[in-house]
């Protein structure tokens, strides 16, 4: 038996060991979420009526009185790589790799920037952030948009939908 043998697989261990920790841990984040409400489906013919489109990050979106709890049921709390969509209806953010969300314009409360959400921080009103009501709980929802001009876009096409 080599001197690396023994270490080598205590480490994968570990390794394994932690992965099923966070695993565990985040299906039981889901299971307490599990009561909040499926988000809204967007209209078919939102993408022919859209206002503004911006490239970017779909950060994260978190209880808006608790912005450190990350709310992970209906694939709410994955990090992925998105176009928003502003329309008359809502906007609409298209996520790769993980379930669209659609903010209906009634359920949309404010739309702001900061400079972070739950594990992503970046320059001072570098995120645009979303508040919104998911049933009957409100919620903050981040984007980060590729430039600071898209930033912009979004943040004027959601807040002219407050005032519509």
């Amino acid at each position: 038996m080599s001197d690396k043998l023994v270490p080598t697989l205590l480490t994968i261990l570990i390794v394994v060991v932690l992965f099923a920790l966070l695993w565990w841990g985040w299906r039981g984040r889901v299971r307490r979420q599990s009561g909040l409400p499926p988000v809204a489906q967007a209209p078919r013919d939102l993408m022919q009526r859209a206002t503004a489109r911006v490239d970017g990050m779909y950060v994260v979106t978190t209880y808006a009185s608790q912005p450190l709890e990350r709310i992970a049921s209906h694939g709410l709390g994955v990090r992925t790589t998105a176009e928003a969509v502003v329309a008359p209806d809502g906007v609409f953010l298209n996520r790769q790799g993980a379930p669209d969300v659609f903010i209906p314009r009634e359920h949309l409360r404010a739309v702001s920037t900061a400079s972070g959400m739950v594990g992503k921080f970046v320059e001072r009103g570098g995120l645009v952030v979303l508040t919104w009501d998911l049933g009957d709980t409100r919620v903050d929802t981040g984007f980060r948009a590729r430039t600071g001009e898209g930033s912009r876009e979004l943040e004027d096409a959601a807040s002219a939908l407050l005032d519509a």
